[in-house]
């Protein structure tokens, strides 16, 4: 086919519209920030005009200020009103007398006030070693990703079998897959189904079990995948059994955990978030159980298992968790409920009937039957149902509330992360169809499609959830502005990598289909190689920052605060009601 056709194809034009629309998204944030720095410049300048008129006040202008602020501040004696009578109730009219230290009728207003603790210390403790645990695997795992982008344009840097490429691709893959985004996640859900449930989680030393057993798997794993040993065949399934089994025990002991609250709700209802997140590790525990057991791993039947494997751990673990969380974190920064809780179960529902089907799209034109082929493309179409359904479900909760992403430090990661949401999946739709798979599969624009949900879906929920919720748990915030050097270096740098392979990826896949030789390919490739190289520097140095922003939220010196007013009484008594702690739960 003629370059010049190529804009003639719907799945070409389709997925310039939604980089279109990813771009529109990021110049609306950066919009909405400049006006919010714009209104603080001229706030500035009318405080610098405000202190030069003070400066230049007249002496009987003085006087009459001097004179209101004495109005203003008169005082009148106690019994100015009442006189001298004493105070008596005749009629009982009041029944409860109480000493206060403040006026009732102005509430107490602290910054403090949103960062109440309504799960007990204990848990709130294991949470962060989870997001802890989480940031160590990302910041390693991206690492290798890095140096692996590096390797493209210098592929001389080392001769290390440890070093090389193919060890450092399933290292990097696994650690940000099963240490970074499953730890966060499986962390941020104990937080979002025990309060939705109303009741604390079920056994402390089990989520400590977890959280060991999954780090001990991504820790073998890594070294064996570093080693030579390894699954030795499907994406994302490097790890060899006894590895992940061990994950897979790590994951099944945390379902159970999770469970237990849902089980023992004091609400009638199970929220939308519990059905996201019991459901999805309910998945992830089904899917290596199918991915790992040899029955299926011959002949064609391994490639059919290899789509399902892959998939369902993007759709049905990573995917179908972090829309859960959203479904709780989202009304909750933004201070009002869902949009629409039946757009939630509509997009539940079909998400479950049509991200099943969907493996086998990554094989077309492979010897897998043609039947399934086709299944595979009209469920990736079906697709659209849920991902419309949910992004706009999540789009009109923000309706009304858009001025806040002029000021707030983790609404815009939970923005870009909605239009990634729906720009990602819908470009997985249009690879799906036969031409855009026959042009782009084998080339880097698959790299540039899983950067693209994986890190501007996943990876950019967690960020937003995780600055919405450890100061919460810890009482401090990090600093706003390395924040935002965090989310513009992510999201630049992603853009960067994504467009750049993007480009490449197509022009490599119009080669291949003119039978042009392979090496012309890679040629072609360089350029875009080394935009990759620095895109990923961009991200890579931004998750250093979230680490370091992470530090700043729990590294805090332990302050011992009395309640002594009414209003602080109070809310110790409501945070003692809803974090009451049960030692005997801590017996396996």
């Amino acid at each position: 086919m003629a370059d010049s056709a190529l804009l003639n194809e719907t799945g070409i034009q389709l997925t310039l519209l939604l980089l279109l629309i990813i771009i529109i998204a990021g110049l609306t944030i950066a919009i909405f920030k400049f006006l919010s720095v714009y209104a603080n410049i001229l706030k500035r300048k009318e405080a610098l005009e405000a202190q030069k008129k003070i400066e230049n006040l007249s002496e009987e202008e003085l006087e009459n200020h001097e004179q209101r602020d004495r109005e203003l501040h008169t005082e009148l004696p106690e019994n100015k009103l009442s006189g001298n009578i004493p105070a008596s109730d005749e009629r009982g009219v009041i029944q409860n007398i109480n000493l206060v230290e403040e006026l009732r009728v102005f509430p107490t207003k602290r910054r403090t006030s949103s960062f109440q603790k309504y799960i007990s210390p204990q848990l709130g403790k294991l949470i962060l070693y989870f997001l802890g645990t989480a940031i160590f695997w990302l910041i390693i795992g991206t690492t290798f990703g890095l140096y692996a982008g590096i390797k493209y344009v210098a592929p001389d840097a080392d001769h290390l079998s440890w070093l090389s490429f193919g060890r450092l691709r399933p290292a990097h893959t696994n650690a940000v897959f099963w240490g970074w985004a499953s730890l966060a996640m499986v962390g941020l859900s104990y937080y979002v189904v025990t309060r939705v449930s109303n009741v604390e989680v079920y056994n402390i030393r089990q989520g400590y079990v977890s959280l060991i057993l999954i780090n001990a798997a991504v820790l073998a794993g890594t070294i064996s995948v570093l080693a030579g040993v390894n699954n030795g065949g499907g994406e994302y399934r490097e790890y060899i059994w006894p590895i992940m089994i061990t994950f897979g025990i790590g994951i099944a002991v945390s379902l159970h955990n999770l469970l237990k609250p849902v089980a023992q709700r004091t609400t009638k209802e199970i929220y939308i978030s519990n059905w996201y997140v019991i459901s999805g590790t309910i998945f992830i525990v089904i899917v290596i159980i199918i991915g790992y057991t040899p029955i299926w791993q011959n002949g064609i039947g391994e490639t059919i298992t290899q789509g399902y494997y892959m998939h369902q751990a993007i759709g049905m673990w990573f995917m179908m968790i972090n829309l859960g969380l959203m479904y709780y974190f989202l009304p909750q920064q933004l201070n009002k409920s869902i949009y629409s809780y039946s757009l939630g179960a509509l997009a539940f529902w079909t998400h479950v009937l049509f991200y099943t089907l969907i493996g086998t799209h990554h094989f077309i034109f492979s010897s897998i039957p043609w039947r399934l082929q086709t299944t595979a493309i009209i469920a990736s179409a079906g697709m659209l149902i849920p991902v419309a359904a949910g992004t706009t479900n999540f789009l009109l909760t923000f309706s009304g509330s858009w001025y806040q992403l002029k000021t707030s430090y983790t609404l815009p990661f939970y923005f870009m992360s909605i239009i990634f949401y729906f720009t990602g999946s819908f470009q997985g739709t249009v690879e799906a169809f036969r031409y855009t798979n026959l042009l782009w599969h084998f080339t880097d624009f698959t790299v540039s499609h899983s950067h693209l949900t994986m890190y501007g879906i996943i990876t950019f929920m967690i960020w937003g959830f995780s600055y919405t919720l450890i100061p919460r748990l810890t009482g401090k915030e990090p600093p706003k502005l390395w924040v935002g050097i965090h989310f513009w270096l992510a999201l630049i740098g992603l853009m960067m990598y994504v467009i750049a392979l993007m480009i490449g990826g197509t022009q490599t896949g119009m080669m291949w289909m003119k039978k042009k030789p392979f090496i012309d390919g890679v040629i072609n490739m360089f350029p875009f190689w080394l935009w990759r190289a620095i895109g990923g520097t961009m991200m890579w140095i931004s998750h250093l920052i979230f680490a370091y922003n992470f530090y700043r939220m729990v590294k805090t010196k332990e302050e011992v605060k009395i309640p002594r007013t009414p209003a602080e009484i109070l809310a110790a008594k409501k945070q003692l009601r809803n974090t009451e702690f049960n030692p005997k739960n801590e017996i396996l």
